[in-house]
């Protein structure tokens, strides 16, 4: 049976930043990943300097940095173009100890799958059950033989087969909400005649736009909404939309925003999922992390980033704890330092208010794992 220190179960963004931060730390780390391959999924993210500060430890501010765009500013407007807020980005770089970058998500997945050892990432694993005594875990995989761990990281996502064994099936809850999703060439949007700076919002009472730049030129351009939609009833992750939907979910909406539809071609929609906050982060020899844990609507551009800060102080409380020996305590540091802000996030992004006025957004993006004063576990 192969053997391993810590194994990580889902090799998405969280779970690759908990593999290399682990990795530097010495300690013998493999990623389990249930995909066969990856492929350059069309969705876009935005990277707050608190993930900046993340990717310089991990040796990679400036590969993202120098792949995406670094908007000045965020700005939120009405559907009929009123100004609501503008709220600096990298307009307070100096202050805040880091850029703020938007990029196409493959792109920043890439350079963390590149990052990872290629022999430690092991691909076609679909977890189907776990078992742990006193001495370690045991991993059993539907398409490969078991492995045993020291410990074991869950970072397999809203649907985390790791979660379901801490605490049994629970389905995600659908929230009523889509986003619909598109790439699309600057190039085609500018033949509207409009200017576009990067990193605008459009509200109405009960739905949305975002758009944002995709590169550091600026040539590819991406935009996500939040929608009403009463059941999602296709069976699927995601389902095929078109220009034809979104003129209808926004038809009141601005010029400026149709023109941005109509630039558009390969449109999809997504369901928005979350759960409740979870009881317990951990159990035993296992712990969770992102949305395996605290999965939110999307809706501050935090969800990644919370995963990715879950990565940084799991990886900081294990080393305060004295390594593997000392991962209980390690685990109840993790859950100390993380619980709040994760839940307070999870909150703000559910109730889709940020950044919808002139509000001070330090609170998320000043944010500095590796300097934040690490709260005690309380004694019961």
């Amino acid at each position: 049976m192969k053997q391993t220190e810590i194994a990580i179960v889902g090799a998405g963004l969280g779970g690759l930043a908990a593999g290399l931060a682990l990795l530097q730390r010495g300690h013998d780390v493999h990623i389990y990943e249930q995909a066969e391959s990856f492929s350059r999924l069309g969705a876009g993210i935005q990277l707050g300097p608190n993930v900046l500060k993340i990717m310089r430890h991990l040796g990679l501010e400036a590969q993202v940095e120098a792949m995406g765009f670094k908007p000045d500013a965020w700005r939120s407007y009405s559907a009929e173009a009123e100004l609501l807020a503008d709220i600096p980005l990298n307009r307070r770089r100096e202050e805040y100890g880091a850029s703020y970058v938007t990029i196409h998500r493959g792109d920043f997945h890439a350079a963390l799958v590149d990052h990872f050892p290629a022999d430690r990432l092991h691909f076609g694993h679909r977890l189907v059950e776990l078992s742990q005594d006193e001495a370690g875990v045991t991993l059993s995989f539907a398409d490969g033989g078991p492995i045993r761990a020291g410990l074991v990281v869950g970072a397999d996502g809203v649907n985390s087969a790791v979660r379901e064994v801490i605490l049994g099936p629970e389905a995600p809850l659908y929230t009523g909400y889509v986003g619909h999703r598109a790439i699309f060439p600057a190039a085609r949007f500018r033949e509207s005649g409009f200017e576009f700076l990067g990193n605008e919002k459009w509200w109405s009472d009960d739905r949305h736009f975002v758009v944002y730049f995709l590169d550091d030129a600026g040539e590819e351009m991406y935009f996500v909404t939040g929608a009403p939609e009463a059941e999602w009833s296709h069976g699927t992750s995601f389902a095929p939309s078109s220009k034809e939907e979104l003129r209808e979910v926004f038809a009141d909406y601005h010029p400026k925003v149709q023109a941005m539809i109509e630039a558009a071609e390969d449109i999809t929609k997504w369901p928005l999922l979350t759960r409740p906050p979870l009881s317990l982060w951990s159990e035993g020899r296992v712990v969770l992390l992102g949305d395996a844990c605290h999965p939110m609507k999307p809706h501050m551009a935090q969800g990644a980033a919370m995963a990715i800060e879950d990565a940084a102080m799991l990886d900081r409380c294990l080393d305060e704890a004295g390594g593997l020996d000392g991962f209980a305590r390690a685990f109840g540091l993790y859950e100390a330092n993380r619980r709040d802000r994760a839940s307070r996030v999870q909150a703000t992004s559910n109730a889709n208010t940020w950044l919808r006025t002139q509000e001070d957004p330090d609170w998320v993006y000043a944010y500095d794992v590796f300097s934040v004063p690490l709260v005690e576990v309380q004694s019961a």
